[in-house]
């Protein structure tokens, strides 16, 4: 059965048992194959299995379940992340230039700051949610768009298909990171990007258990191209963890629905809390972007981020909400609380991190699964504590 005759949350179910073994035996789960090397039966011909570097089964069916979700043509697992959108970038060649989205992910301004130019690719950092000002950045030699929507950390909405146009207009690729809304509920592919990102580790995997990077492609063509860098580098994700993320996707339908409910619910909370400086949530009317991601995605999604006045005020909070996790990432059936300044963008400089409004009052919660009033009632604890030591120290 094809996507267009079923709804992705049964997709998700039922993709990575599609292929010809499993229908064969029947089995609801595929075999995880700890192999590293495969018998030929042929001294002139090789199977589809060689090496598990170049290819595993179990990482294969991973990849054509990812790429049946994105719509896309080929489907990658790496090892993390940022093997995934490094491999990506590898793409391009020196002399080549780049237009990354301002606010992204602390490693991937890392690696195209600090990385990138060791091999001769230019780059400029553009506020994509402002068409003009992208298209401006944009050069002779510019061969990439990068894309975060919504952006790590601030939530901001970029417009895919306006910036795809440029993009085409300019003989530009576009990548873009989905982490934030899985397939489930953005698609980039269909708005014409080229390629779309995922840390894995996050959404896709749901429980803080695994390391895992994918990326799928428009294209054959383009995707072929990816496989080589792929297989050249040798990031490629094992198969026990390969089997484990096709695990968690399985359920993802049910986890983000529910988490990204209790999002809206604590999102407008916080936008009515007096300590609270503004809220970064396209799911609220009040955010720039809302119009635009209502129109390109299905739900808003399980992350926010919000502004306290200051280091000290974000500190006293953190030390006093008990359920969430503090910790680096995001996406997990526990709620994780992080700090940005020192966490997902310390890679960055603070200087870099306040012209993007990443702030030392800044703090970016990812939603899980607990019970939402119980979630509001730990953060209202701790806001009324922070907004006590506010009080006293004026």
């Amino acid at each position: 059965m094809s996507l267009n005759k079923e709804r992705l949350e049964t997709t998700i179910i039922h993709a990575s048992v599609r292929g010809e073994y499993e229908r064969k035996t029947g089995a609801v789960n595929v075999p995880v194959y700890l192999s590293s090397t495969y018998h030929q039966d042929s001294f002139d011909g090789f199977g589809p299995y060689d090496y598990s570097r170049s290819g595993n089964p179990t990482r294969d069916a991973l990849e054509k379940t990812i790429a049946e979700l994105e719509g896309g043509a080929r489907g990658l697992a790496f090892a993390s992340g940022m093997a995934a959108i490094s491999s990506a970038f590898m793409l391009l060649s020196s002399g080549d230039h780049i237009v990354v989205t301002e606010d992204v992910y602390g490693g991937t301004y890392r690696f195209v700051t600090e990385v990138l130019p060791r091999f001769g690719i230019e780059h400029t950092f553009a506020d994509l949610t402002n068409v003009e000002e992208t298209a401006r950045a944009v050069k002779p030699n510019t061969k990439v768009i990068y894309i975060e929507t919504p952006s790590n950390p601030r939530l901001g909405i970029t417009d895919i298909e306006r910036i795809v146009e440029i993009a085409k207009t300019n003989n530009c690729l576009t990548f873009l990171d989905n982490t934030f809304m899985s397939p489930l509920y953005q698609r980039p592919l269909d708005l014409g990007v080229d390629i779309v990102l995922h840390s894995a580790t996050k959404f896709l995997s749901g429980h803080s258990d695994i390391i895992a990077g994918l990326a799928v492609t428009k294209d054959e063509e383009l995707g072929n191209r990816l496989a080589f860098i792929q297989n050249s580098f040798g990031s490629i994700l094992g198969a026990q963890d390969s089997y484990a993320l096709i695990q968690g996707i399985k359920t993802l339908g049910a986890r983000l629905t529910q988490s990204s409910e209790s999002a809206q619910k604590i999102a407008t909370y916080l936008h009515d809390h007096s300590l609270v400086e503004v809220v970064f949530y396209p799911g609220l009317a009040s955010h720039p972007g809302h119009a635009t991601h209502a129109r390109q995605s299905k739900s808003p999604g399980a992350v926010l981020s919000f502004r306290l006045p200051n280091r000290d005020t974000a500190k006293t909070f953190v030390d006093n909400v008990q359920i969430p996790v503090f910790a680096v990432s995001l996406g997990g059936v526990e709620s994780i609380l992080s700090y940005p300044a020192t966490m997902s963008h310390a890679a960055m400089p603070k200087e870099e991190r306040e012209k993007r409004g990443i702030t030392d009052g800044l703090l970016r919660f990812s939603v899980g699964l607990e019970h939402v009033d119980d979630l509001i009632a730990d953060f209202d604890q701790a806001l009324t504590k922070a907004t006590s030591k506010v009080a006293i120290r004026n």
